[in-house]
């Protein structure tokens, strides 16, 4: 039985737009954040969904009022940085403040010579391909609370405050997997059941490391960092989850990448 959610629909709006070639549009030249989500946030109102955001520094983008969901959006250019994105200010997950959360990676070009609305003069985007997937196929830790902290006495004369600001980096699902490239699909835990507009296009699998970072230090006199590591408790642990497509789209299948990022476990450090 289907998980009650509104994933389902909002990715087949999605992929109904690619296909009639709705374009994304920039806000202006500078802009390099708020043109993806814009075109998302039309598929939610094509939705009738009630929703609140979008602004900078919120997270996630778009909340819904109906479903304790809400959506997170990664616009990549593309041929460009598609291997991994920085998170500002907040770890990637499956779950923030009560709400599930979903992440939505839509790749565009970045050569972008011969596309502008002939009205508005506004450069336009298609898009190349579409990843949406459970905050949980990135990290499915949710007991990490991000908060930035400082330190005083820093300089010569010790009035100099450090802020630690922690800035995330994590692997897009175009690193993690293999035939999502040029493609739309969508990732879900596998108990989120299926649909009847959807096919099976992959089972994939993500299992725990083996250590865990629980702290990191920074000596400010060699300019080194150094992670501080645990064992897992939960090391092999798999979690599961199911690739799928409109059965209108193709069946290309899914799999994990065969050459996942493995973590240096050189600097394993006891807990003290």
């Amino acid at each position: 039985m289907t998980k009650r959610t509104s994933v389902f629909d909002v990715f087949e709006k999605c992929v109904q737009a690619v296909q009639l070639g709705e374009l994304i549009e920039s806000v202006s030249a500078k802009d390099k954040e708020f043109h993806f989500q814009n075109w998302f946030q039309k598929r939610l109102q094509s939705l009738s969904m009630h929703f609140e955001g979008s602004g900078r520094n919120t997270y996630p983008d778009f909340c819904l009022v109906e479903h304790t969901e809400g959506y997170e959006i990664k616009g990549l250019a593309w041929p460009g940085r598609e291997r991994d994105y920085d998170s500002n200010s907040q770890v990637p997950t499956g779950y923030h403040n009560g709400r599930q959360i979903f992440y939505v990676f839509g790749r565009y070009p970045a050569d972008l010579s011969g596309y502008a609305d002939q009205d508005s003069g506004r450069k336009q985007y298609p898009v190349v391909d579409l990843v949406v997937c459970h905050g949980d196929f990135l990290n499915a830790d949710y007991n990490y609370i991000h908060k930035n902290k400082s330190v005083k006495g820093f300089g010569t004369y010790g009035d100099i405050m450090i802020r630690d600001r922690k800035m995330y980096v994590a692997p897009t699902p175009f690193a993690l997997t293999e035939g999502t490239m040029g493609l739309m699909t969508l990732i879900l835990p596998e108990y989120f059941g299926t649909d009847d507009r959807y096919q099976v296009v992959g089972n994939l699998t993500r299992v725990e490391a083996e250590t865990l970072v629980v702290g990191y230090n920074f000596d400010l006199r060699t300019n080194e960092l150094r992670a501080k590591r645990v064992l897992n408790p939960k090391a092999g642990t798999q979690h599961r989850f199911i690739a799928y497509r409109l059965k209108g789209q193709a069946s290309k299948p899914v799999l994990m990448a065969a050459n996942p990022v493995q973590a240096d476990e050189s600097n394993l450090m006891s807990e003290e």
